[in-house]
């Protein structure tokens, strides 16, 4: 990458919590956000957002008319944007752009709307403003005040760092200096949890740790869904009040064999960890976030891409997932977010149950990576 872009903000809401501190201090203990939650017709494990966040999204909600109507996953992202404006100090009214994305969307809603069709056999008249993709960022720029661009995409599970990936294009083309970046995600419903029980990923485990995320040991899938939205505020070069700087970016996608297909050696991470590396020895790589969703194929996937492009004296690996589960579109940018910790506090979050034969000295680069259905790699390489 020619040009270093610095994330001056970062912000979320999560199973983990709301603030910075709080976020903090859940990572550093061995406990999962994972509760098994009823569906109707069946029980699933899932990591929801805890009583004290809801009823902050609840007040975000209920302080304007025409935020009632809007599907958790606008209501998220607009909270965590708040947060991360506030942290970045921008203000209302400044130009920057906003690019905002989802896997799913406005899944509750659109469930509920479909349903009150079959049974009137006519819908509300809000029925498809509220759940267009594009509401994600256009209601972000109406309650923030932006005068730049809003955008809003999907790209399934890589949607948050390939909002990164176009924040930093928009920069670089000098069309603006900052860019407002994340992805959102309120899946929990009935008909999501069903379609990943249908795709067989989904978590059967009742044990300590429901999902195994980077276990190679594991008998089967143990996918577990999650919620949450997470934002990063991006700037121009390297700013006095950077949290991190982006030093590569990579992007790739693999040919598809199936609907959800990955190589056994995630040709798409090894080139998208290539491109991200640029100059930069592997070496000099401290940890690696990885996507490792908590099957089994997607796990070892990317390990064995790993191993391609950083050979045995690899770098520290982690994920989240096992913590806060697969958040869809929202999972890349909590997964930057956990980076950027690591390197604010210089301290290395384990999985628990995953034996670490060493742990880095010192955190000066991490790379994140993020995948999704079709094979769309992004990984990012941020140091301080």
């Amino acid at each position: 990458m020619n040009n270093k872009v610095s994330i001056t903000a970062v912000a979320s809401v999560s199973p983990l919590g709301m603030s910075p501190e709080e976020i903090w201090e859940n990572y550093l203990n061995d406990e999962h956000c994972l509760g098994e939650r009823d569906f109707g017709g069946f029980k699933a494990n899932v990591a929801a957002l805890s009583p004290d966040t809801i009823e902050a999204i609840r007040e975000l909600k209920m302080s304007d008319p025409k935020y009632r109507a809007l599907d958790n996953t606008v209501l998220y992202a607009m909270f965590a944007a708040r947060n991360a404006m506030k942290e970045a100090y921008w203000n209302s009214g400044d130009r920057f752009g906003v690019n905002m994305g989802s896997s799913r969307g406005a899944t509750a809603l659109f469930e509920s709307y479909y349903e009150d069709f079959l049974q009137k056999g006519r819908t509300d008249t809000l029925a498809s403003p509220t759940t267009t993709l594009g509401n994600i960022s256009s209601w972000i720029a109406h309650d923030l005040q932006t005068r730049g661009p809003e955008i809003s995409h999907s790209i399934t599970c890589s949607t948050a760092l390939h909002a990164l990936l176009n924040g930093i294009a928009w920069i670089n083309s000098g069309m603006t200096d900052k860019f407002m970046v994340g992805g959102s995600e309120a899946s929990l419903t009935p008909f999501t949890i069903a379609q990943m029980k249908a795709l067989k990923i989904y978590s059967r485990d009742n044990d300590r740790y429901p999902c195994k995320a980077l276990d190679l040991n594991k008998q089967g899938n143990t996918m577990v869904l999650g919620e949450g939205a997470s934002v990063a505020c991006l700037e121009k070069g390297i700013s006095k009040n950077a949290l991190a700087v982006i030093e590569g970016v990579g992007y790739a996608t693999e040919v598809l064999e199936h609907n959800i297909s990955i190589s056994t050696n995630a040709d798409c991470f090894q080139e998208s960890m290539r491109m991200a590396l640029g100059n930069i020895r592997p070496d000099e790589v401290d940890v690696i976030v990885m996507h490792a969703p908590g099957t089994k194929k997607g796990d070892s996937s990317e390990l064995n891409a790993i191993d391609a492009v950083f050979g045995q004296d690899k770098p520290a690996l982690t994920t989240n997932k096992w913590k806060v589960g697969h958040t869809f579109g929202a999972s890349g940018m909590l997964s930057l977010e956990l980076g950027i910790m690591m390197l604010q506090h210089q301290h290395f979050i384990k999985v628990p149950y995953i034996d670490y034969t060493k742990e880095p000295m010192r955190i000066q680069k991490v790379m994140i990576n993020a995948v999704g259905f079709g094979g769309n790699a992004v990984s990012i390489l941020i140091s301080v």
